[in-house]
């Protein structure tokens, strides 16, 4: 939501933390230690995932937190029909869960275990949404906090007997949500927030015009382009120094990089700037262009 004539921006948060889902879904994988469905019988489409476990379909977790935090936390914001949005998130997480069994990723069990625990998990965060915003905009505390538990967490993930891209994966989750928590807040600290007067809320929402479409899709076209080169750089100046600062030599860095001690720094590091990058100047870049909306 925007006041282009003031500049000021209200961040697009999601009141649950939803890294604490894809942490939670991530570790049990490798805890339990569950096979994916085996091929054959099953032909799977996607050969990245064979070296990872099954049980719960993370995919499924992120689908349903996503789409359910969206539209609980939207309507006390934003006026719109609850049934349309109710239909459209069973939709939307479905379509999800029901793409992991065409692609032979997982099993029935896997999805519905995968609903079911980011459905238990949203129901005991519910009640502390708002805290949880409110200390991620405005604790002196928040950017020291939000940054070193998931680097923690990180560091901490279990340890496979084989190389598994579940930690990576994490890593990555755990990174750009660190890196946008911190944008949030140094947003909210600049005074470049904006956030309408109670008695405003919940906003209309505005008409669905031409003018509106191309903004979004010039939006999407120069933020997918400075995200990219946002990770590009920054990819390449943590491995770079990695690689110096643990000796390896140029024919042994593809196998480096799997190394816990380089793997996660450089994924961190690489995604929680891109977090800051979303969270605190896209928009301000959005303005800047006269894009915004």
């Amino acid at each position: 939501m925007c006041n282009p004539d003031d500049g000021d921006l209200i961040p697009s948060l999601l009141p649950v933390p939803h890294q604490l889902v894809m942490y939670v879904g991530q570790v049990l994988k490798d805890l339990l230690k569950l096979p994916r469905p085996l091929s054959p019988p099953v032909v799977k489409l996607e050969s990245r995932a064979d070296a990872e476990y099954g049980l719960p379909s993370t995919h499924a977790m992120a689908a349903t937190a996503i789409s359910f935090t969206l539209l609980l936390s939207a309507t006390s914001r934003i006026q719109f029909q609850f049934e349309a949005g109710l239909m459209g998130a069973v939709l939307l997480s479905s379509l999800v869960c029901l793409s992991r069994l065409y692609t032979g990723m997982h099993s029935l069990l896997d999805v519905l275990c995968g609903v079911a625990l980011s459905a238990v998990l949203l129901l005991v965060t519910f009640p502390f949404w708002e805290a949880f915003d409110r200390f991620q905009l405005t604790s002196p505390a928040a950017p020291g906090v939000l940054v070193a538990l998931p680097l923690l967490l990180s560091y901490t993930y279990p340890r496979l007997d084989h190389y598994s891209p579940t930690c990576g994966d994490t890593t990555t989750i755990l990174g750009v949500a660190a890196g946008c928590s911190v944008g949030y807040w140094t947003a909210a600290q600049l005074g470049v927030t904006f956030e309408p007067p109670a008695e405003a809320l919940p906003v209309a929402l505005g008409p669905l015009t031409a003018g509106a479409l191309a903004a979004g899709a010039a939006r999407y076209v120069v933020g997918a382009a400075v995200l990219l080169a946002t990770r590009q750089a920054v990819k390449t100046a943590c491995l770079r120094a990695l690689f110096a600062w643990y000796r390896v030599a140029p024919r042994e860095e593809d196998g480096a990089r799997r190394r816990r001690e380089i793997e996660v720094p450089c994924k961190f590091v690489t995604y929680a700037v891109i977090g800051v990058v979303n969270s605190a100047l896209i928009n301000r870049l959005f303005l800047a262009l006269g894009i915004w909306r």
